[in-house]
């Protein structure tokens, strides 16, 4: 896979994997790190220089606001808090056209959002769209303008995929319900005007997590064929105490927390959690072997960073060809967050995923 050149004010960790199948055998299977920045933080976020300033802005506002800590509320109470957030700015979601579309398959029903470049003829390559929020906040008004760059800038059509929300459904239902609607639309693309033969997987945080195990899956299961997948700061194991975790467990958004809650919502049995379609990180390497080629992107400032990271080496190692990008400065599901959606950075990391989309999807 071509290394990814970005503009420089990124301050990144880039972190370029490539297959063992490369046409490049010198750069065959090759892990290159550029680090082009220090990246120690800091307990206090508010003196951490490592912080992105807009976004420690950001931060600032929701540490002091009074607010309750989301893992003491109701679920319906906690969707409204991210509801909340992203309506309080802005955004352009002009340029698609949306229509909806209910499936049913092998006993699962499940809602489709369509979302297409207005104007947009003849049928066109799409991605599977799996949403954040730790299985149990988010829906797609949260998710809208973040798939909407997609599309814009990819030219594909996003399908956003309306899976069940935990406590309401246990583990494995939304992955289920995941693998069903990709497996249909590879199908029965031509009923909602894509070409089910150029497909792939997106999800960010807990929606990366999602399309993690639908690769794995569709492997399993030996169909459909995924071309690639884009894993946004995903949630890939249910380890609390990685350095990422401990270093960045409070006041950065996500907190440790958090996504204990989030874990205890979705998959209360802890040894449940160590099935590979609901920690990938701990798929071994001939299960990963053959998986879709992937980009993954992480936030230096995010309690899930270093298992996101992980995944990444991981599929390098069962010879997958994989993109890893660790944004410096910016904090768990930058390139979600409506308030953050102005920062050159952020938008940077939502171009070069939607040209890697363009790029495996329009091959």
């Amino acid at each position: 896979m071509k290394n990814i050149l970005l503009p420089v004010f990124i301050a990144a960790i880039i972190i370029s994997c490539s297959s063992r199948t490369s046409s490049n055998p010198t750069n065959s299977n090759q892990v290159k790190e550029t680090i082009m920045k220090n990246g120690e933080t800091s307990v206090d976020y508010a003196a951490d220089m490592a912080i992105e300033a807009q976004t420690k802005d950001f931060l600032k506002m929701l540490n002091t606001g009074g607010g309750k800590p989301m893992e003491t509320l109701s679920a319906t109470e906690a969707r409204g808090v991210l509801e909340g957030a992203q309506k309080s700015v802005k955004v352009d979601i002009s340029g698609v056209e949306v229509s909806n579309r209910t499936i049913t398959e092998n006993g699962l029903t499940v809602n489709l959002i369509i979302v297409r470049p207005s104007g947009s003829l003849g049928v066109l390559p799409a991605f599977m769209f799996f949403h954040g929020g730790g299985w149990v906040i988010g829906d797609y008004p949260t998710h809208e303008r973040f798939i909407r760059d997609l599309v814009i800038n990819s030219g594909a059509v996003g399908i956003y995929v309306d899976y069940s929300r935990s406590p309401e459904a246990k583990y494995p239902v939304a992955v289920n319900e995941a693998y069903t609607a990709t497996k249909w639309v590879a199908e029965n693309g031509a009923q909602i005007n894509v070409d089910g033969k150029r497909l792939a997987v997106v999800g960010n945080s807990a929606g990366g997590n999602i399309a993690a195990a639908t690769t794995l899956m569709a492997k399993d299961k030996q169909g459909p064929e995924i071309k690639f997948q884009v894993l946004f700061w995903p949630v890939t194991n249910a380890d609390f105490e990685t350095t990422s975790y401990n270093q960045y467990a409070n006041d950065r958004f996500l907190t440790k927390s958090m996504m204990k809650w989030f874990w205890d919502n979705y998959i209360p049995d802890v040894e449940d959690r160590n099935q590979v379609y609901a920690s990938p990180l701990k798929a071994s390497l001939s299960q990963m072997k053959g998986l879709p080629p992937a980009l993954v992107q992480t936030a230096e400032n995010d309690v899930l960073r270093d298992e996101g990271e992980a995944y990444a080496r991981n599929l390098n190692e069962a010879g997958v060809a994989v993109t890893l990008v660790r944004y410096q400065g910016m904090i768990h599901d930058y390139g979600l967050l409506n308030p953050l959606a102005h920062i050159p950075e952020v938008q940077s990391a939502l171009r070069q995923a939607a040209n890697e989309l363009k790029a495996h999807l329009y091959k």
